[in-house]
């Protein structure tokens, strides 16, 4: 089976997800296998950062359609879509989605799987799904309401329309959006930056927000409590209280762990 996706670890802790299905990186089921396992052996093995790209004019163009049939087939996409996302999510540290061109259907409903998003000024993104006459089956419907809020969601989901770098970072579905001859560069360093912090600790940070937002305040509040008091056994707790003691605040030297 050819590598679809490409899985590199750098010395400096950020690990590298690229997606490479010429020539719109569609998200075909065995796209979607390599991806899984990929996240999935990042989740056995944290990094200290995740960037998950594609090409430089398409991101992820969505799902490949030539899969698609009746409800038997939509079943098994759906499941390979929601495995996928799942395990993408569920890495236990900082992921950010580098958006550089078309984001579209499952590809904007991966980068919605991932923490952050920068964009470059030329991408674009949508879930035209409703204009095949068939709705999200990869999140969009979830993550995006969200992630915009639902009048929003319903917006672009309804309509099925694209919008652009800008208008997305408006809304909120992106998070930055640089010139497109910065864009690898910048997406990058903001890796780079993430994985110098307490990766284990950020871990901790996702955990108590993602899983806080599926309860009321009251149980939220409770799992903070618990993960505030499991970052002291951390090794960078150690490192960040001397440091902040001895040299005041932003100097610390985190391991990660």
């Amino acid at each position: 089976m050819a590598d679809l996706v490409h899985l590199e670890r750098r010395d400096d802790g950020v690990a590298v997800i690229t997606l490479d299905n010429p020539k719109v990186n569609a998200l075909s089921s065995a796209l979607l296998h390599q991806l899984r396992d990929a996240a999935r052996s990042l989740i056995d093995d944290p990094p200290r950062s995740v960037l998950v790209t594609g090409g430089p004019k398409v991101f992820a163009a969505g799902a490949d359609i030539s899969e698609f049939a009746g409800p038997e087939e939509a079943e098994t996409v759906g499941g390979a879509f929601l495995d996928a996302l799942e395990a993408v999510a569920a890495i236990p540290r900082a992921t950010v989605a580098a958006i550089g061109g078309y984001a579209l259907g499952g590809g904007c409903e991966l980068a919605l799987a991932c923490d952050l998003r920068i964009a470059s000024d030329r991408a674009r993104f949508g879930q035209p799904e409703i204009l095949l006459g068939i709705i999200p089956g990869g999140g969009g419907t979830q993550r995006l309401a969200r992630l915009v809020g639902p009048a929003r969601a319903k917006d672009l989901i309804f309509s099925g329309r694209q919008v652009g770098a800008e208008e997305a970072l408006r809304i909120g579905l992106v998070d930055r959006v640089v010139p497109a001859d910065e864009f690898e560069e910048s997406a990058m360093a903001w890796a780079v930056e993430l994985a110098a912090g307490p990766g284990a600790v950020v871990g901790l940070a996702k955990q108590a927000i993602d899983e806080g937002l599926d309860g009321d305040l009251a149980e939220g509040l409770r799992l903070e409590q618990r993960l505030f008091a499991d970052s002291f056994r951390t090794e960078d707790s150690q490192i960040g209280v001397a440091s902040f003691r001895e040299h005041g605040p932003g100097k610390a030297a985190f391991t990660g762990r």
